[in-house]
C-alpha cells in the first residue's frame, strides 16, 4: 500500500474513523496531525464500539505504531483517560503509541476561556466543544503556549505558568467574572500528568521520517472536514487548525514527497455540528430521517447534526483544496429506502447560480441549493459484499459523483461494522 492521506471532505463526522481501521491493516504507521479531544472517531468491531478522541484509530490493531503529531494539541487528562479506557477493554497502547515532545498542551485555563467566551457570544457563539481548543491554538500563535516537552523542564514550565496565569487570572476575573486558577494546583496536577505520559514522548518527527526512509506504509490522519479548515472553511465557523492536507506537512514534520496518495472520505449526504451557514440543511422529516438512520449524533459532545443531501459544491471545493486522488464513499445504507434522492450541484444566490463554493460569509447564508433528482432503491446495501452486488441506482450515484468530481471512488462503506466495507481498489 503507498502511504495514504486520509481527510474529511464535508463539516467533519464523515466516517474518517472507520476508514482509517481498514486500511490500517495495510499500514505499518499510522499519524494524526492536527485537532484535539474535540474530535471524535467511532469504530465498531464486532458488537464492541470504541470512540476514540487523540490516539489514532490504528491502535486497535496489536502491532501498529500510532503517532500524535506536533500539530495536535493535546489536553493531558483526556489522553490519560483514553490510554486507561483501552488498556482495561485489552488493548495494547504502551508498545504502540508515541506523542510529539512539540505538541502543545490545553491546560485547565483554555477550557475556561473557552467556555466563557463562547457564552458571552450568545446567540452569535460559534459552537465550539468548550474543550480549550481554540484558545490553545490561540497562545501557540501568539508565542505563549506550553509544550508537552516543557513538562520535563519544570524551573523553565514554572515560568511559563506563572507568566501566563497572571494574564489569564485577570482576564477570568475582571472581564468573565469567573473563578481564578491556583498556580500550585495547576501545576502539581501537570506532574502527575508528565509522569504518566513519559513513556509515550518521543521526537516523533524524527521517528516518522526515519519509519519512511526504512519502506514503511504510513497512513495519515486528520480529524473535523475540509470546511472546518481554519483557512479554507466556513470562517469563523471553523476549527482552529488545518484540517484539510496541508495540515499533514506541518503537523508532522515530512515532506510533499511523503504523501503517495490522498483519499477524501465523504458520506453519501451531508452534516454540520454547531453554528454557522450550511445551504442543504433540511429543516423537514427527510433531514430528521436522515438523522435517525444515520445516528448523527457527535460522538464528543453527543449533539444533534444538522443533515442535509449531498452538496457537490462542497465536494468540489475539497476536491480542489486537498489534491484528492481517491474518494470514499461512508454511509451508502443510509440512504436505503429512498424512493428519491436530491443532490446539490450549485447555489442560487439572487440571480447568479454559483458552482464553486463562495468565500464571504454573508453570501453563504444567502444561498439556495440548486438540486438534481435521482432515482433511489429499495433494497439494503449492508449485506452487500461485491460492488457488483449493489443496487443499480446505488451504483448510478456512486458513478454520478465519480464523474461529476472526475476522481474514482475507491472504497464504500455501508454500515458501522469493520466487516461493513467494499475495496473498489487493490490495496
Amino acid at each position: 500500500m503507498a502511504n495514504i492521506l486520509v481527510v474529511g471532505t464535508q463539516w467533519g463526522d464523515e466516517g474518517k474513523g472507520k476508514v482509517v481501521d481498514c486500511l490500517t491493516e495495510k499500514a505499518n504507521v499510522v499519524a494524526r496531525y492536527q485537532g484535539g479531544n474535540n474530535a471524535g472517531h467511532t469504530v465498531v468491531i464486532g458488537d464492541t464500539e470504541f470512540i476514540l478522541h487523540l490516539i489514532p484509530s490504528g491502535i486497535l490493531h496489536d502491532d501498529k505504531v500510532c503517532i500524535i503529531g506536533n500539530g495536535v494539541i493535546i489536553d493531558p487528562s483526556a489522553l490519560i483517560e483514553e490510554i486507561e479506557e483501552l488498556q482495561r477493554r485489552g488493548i495494547r497502547v504502551e508498545e504502540n503509541l508515541r506523542v510529539s515532545k512539540s505538541a502543545h498542551l490545553i491546560m485547565p485555563y483554555h477550557i475556561l476561556m473557552d467556555r466563557a467566551k463562547e457564552a458571552r457570544k450568545g446567540e452569535k457563539k460559534i459552537g465550539t466543544t468548550g474543550r480549550g481548543i481554540g484558545p490553545t491554538y490561540a497562545d501557540k500563535a501568539a508565542r505563549s503556549g506550553i509544550r508537552v516537552v516543557d513538562l520535563f523542564w519544570p524551573e523553565y514550565f514554572k515560568e511559563r505558568l506563572a507568566a501566563n496565569l497572571a494574564d489569564i487570572n485577570e482576564t477570568l476575573v475582571h472581564l468573565h467574572n469567573t473563578e481564578v486558577l491556583d498556580f500550585n494546583e495547576v501545576y502539581d496536577k501537570c506532574m502527575v500528568y508528565r509522569d504518566k505520559l513519559e513513556r509515550y514522548v518521543d521526537d516523533t518527527d524524527i521517528l516518522i521520517n526515519e519509519y519512511i526512509k526504512e519502506g514503511k506504509t504510513i497512513l495519515y490522519e486528520g480529524a473535523q472536514g475540509t470546511l472546518l479548515d481554519v483557512d479554507h472553511g466556513t470562517y469563523p465557523y471553523v476549527t482552529s487548525s488545518n484540517a484539510t492536507s496541508g495540515g499533514a506537512l506541518t503537523g508532522l514534520g515530512i515532506g510533499p514527497r511523503c504523501i503517495d496518495e490522498v483519499f477524501g472520505v465523504v458520506k453519501a449526504y451531508t452534516t454540520r455540528v454547531g453554528g454557522g451557514p450550511f445551504p442543504v440543511e433540511l429543516f423537514d422529516n427527510t433531514g430528521n430521517l436522515l438523522r435517525e438512520k444515520g445516528g448523527e449524533y457527535g460522538a464528543t459532545t453527543g449533539r444533534p447534526r444538522r443533515c442535509g443531501w449531498l452538496d457537490m459544491v462542497v465536494l468540489r471545493h475539497a476536491v480542489r483544496v486537498n489534491g484528492l486522488t481517491g474518494l470514499i464513499i461512508t454511509k451508502l445504507d443510509v440512504l436505503d429506502g429512498f424512493s428519491k434522492l436530491k443532490v446539490c450541484v450549485g447555489y442560487k444566490y439572487r440571480d447568479s447560480l454559483l458552482t464553486e463554493f463562495p468565500k464571504e460569509l454573508p453570501i453563504i447564508q444567502e444561498c439556495v441549493p440548486h438540486y438534481e433528482e435521482y432515482d433511489g432503491w429499495a433494497e439494503p446495501t449492508n449485506s452487500v459484499t461485491h460492488y457488483n452486488d449493489l443496487p443499480d441506482n446505488a451504483k448510478a450515484y456512486i458513478n454520478m459523483i465519480e464523474e461529476k468530481l472526475s476522481v474514482p471512488v475507491v472504497m464504500l462503506s455501508t454500515g458501522k461494522r469493520r466487516t461493513d466495507i467494499l475495496y473498489l481498489r487493490d490495496f
